[in-house]
């Protein structure tokens, strides 16, 4: 076949199918088949010089005698009838051919059953029809929910629409307990994810859905702690009520709530991150769970992927170590920490400072004084690494005396081994 023959086979093909989807279902009787051509042509005429009233009685006549007429009566009857409502004055006749357009969809399926098609649409006339009347609002939920029921999904541009009619009939008419409006909400930011992950601009959507979320009040530390918490531990294995009290904690800065605690281990346990276990150890730390703290640090150390992730990693063990006494750990992770991030080595000399300056009932012996004082010095000179003055001010304060140094036959500028864990040399000096 040549490229000529196919393109008259094509179009042939077309012509074809647009005459098959024009195909009308004239009434047998003569008398009816000429009314019905009639008024079929009136409404047109109608509808196209944008006289939509006039337009609705011989479509009205067509929806009830012929109702299999063809499709386009009921395509072009929400036209119509949301026409006539746009230019009614009255408030009745204007919610009457609203109503109307919501019946052309109803009569619509029960001729062709292809309610997957426009049911979206149908929705979204039922929240700009009714959104404001409140003894309303829940008929156009229920428009919505077939949606979900049809479609199994809502599309993205439609969601703002079915939230904000899930929000009016919670405030006007207390339709739902909190937690069920953080269920349509979660729901709906599952379809605005995917749309997004589908590339698709959600932004605006995403937007005034926050707003509309925020404008109910419904969300703060004691909803989440009181509300939610108990929830979850009545089914501690929920993973999908985990994921929204961590994110409803996290967005409204209630972290320190131990419902966000629990939620974050079951999280952190299931599929950590470096985040979660970071901030789950953080959380042990504040309540001084040193014990709990460390393990997660450590895990937290393998999943990091920056220097300046594990340097803090780093910091928080050296913490730990130093809470539990284990100094010489400590310095160590601290030191690590500052060679792994510069911004750490303040932080880093500063906490091995105060290691050593309690460190003097570790470390002395006894014997000699000006040996037992000079873990200060130690302390000094890593305090000074740190630019901490008042640290140095306070070490300086715990130097050897003069004549201590004179007593033991030393001197000022003399090099002396700190000993014991620290094991340093300091140059001596004194406090006067």
């Amino acid at each position: 076949m040549n490229l000529k023959s196919a393109c008259i086979g094509l179009m042939a093909f077309a012509i074809a199918g647009a005459a098959q989807a024009q195909v009308f279902n004239w009434p047998e009787d003569e008398q009816m088949e000429a009314k019905a051509r009639e008024y079929n042509a009136a409404y047109v005429d109608y509808m196209k010089s944008e006289q939509f009233v006039e337009a609705t009685k011989p479509l009205h006549w067509l929806l009830v005698n012929v109702p299999n007429l063809n499709e386009s009566i009921y395509i072009n009857g929400v036209n119509v009838y949301k026409g006539a409502a746009d230019q009614a004055t009255d408030a009745a006749k204007k919610r009457e051919y609203q109503d109307s357009v919501m019946t052309v969809y109803n009569l619509r399926n029960e001729v062709y059953q292809n309610e997957n098609k426009w049911v979206e649409t149908k929705a979204f006339y039922a929240y700009q029809f009714y959104k404001d009347d409140k003894a309303m609002l829940g008929d156009a939920l229920g428009v919505f929910d077939r949606v979900f029921e049809v479609n199994g999904t809502l599309n993205y541009p439609y969601t703002v629409a079915y939230f904000d009619l899930v929000r009016r009939h919670y405030v006007f008419n207390k339709a739902f307990e909190d937690a069920e409006i953080l269920e349509v909400y979660d729901k709906i930011d599952a379809i605005l994810k995917e749309a997004e992950g589908d590339g698709k601009d959600v932004s605006t959507q995403k937007s005034q859905m926050e707003q509309l979320l925020v404008s109910m009040n419904l969300i703060d530390c004691d909803f989440i702690e009181n509300t939610l918490g108990p929830r979850f531990t009545a089914d501690p294995a929920n993973e999908v009520l985990a994921q929204q009290i961590f994110k409803y904690a996290y967005q409204y800065k209630c972290m320190n709530t131990n419902a966000f605690l629990a939620a974050l281990e079951l999280i952190d346990s299931n599929d950590p991150t470096f985040s979660t276990s970071q901030v789950r150890a953080m959380r042990y730390m504040q309540n001084r769970e040193y014990d709990k703290a460390q393990p997660v640090l450590e895990k937290a150390l393998t999943l990091a992927e920056t220097d300046v992730q594990r340097a803090s990693v780093q910091m928080d063990l050296a913490r730990i170590h130093a809470q539990n006494g284990r100094k010489s750990a400590s310095r160590a992770a601290a030191l690590e920490a500052a060679k792994l991030d510069a911004e750490k080595a303040k932080d880093a000399w500063d906490l091995v400072g105060n290691l050593y300056m309690t460190s003097f009932n570790d470390c002395k012996g006894g014997v000699s004084r000006a040996k037992d004082m000079a873990v200060y010095i130690a302390a000094y000179n890593a305090f000074q690494k740190a630019g901490n003055s008042k640290g140095m001010a306070d070490a300086k304060s715990r130097f050897p005396s003069k004549e201590e140094l004179f007593t033991e036959s030393l001197a000022v500028g003399d090099s002396m081994s700190v000993g014991c864990w620290i094991g340093e040399t300091v140059t001596l000096a004194t406090r006067d």
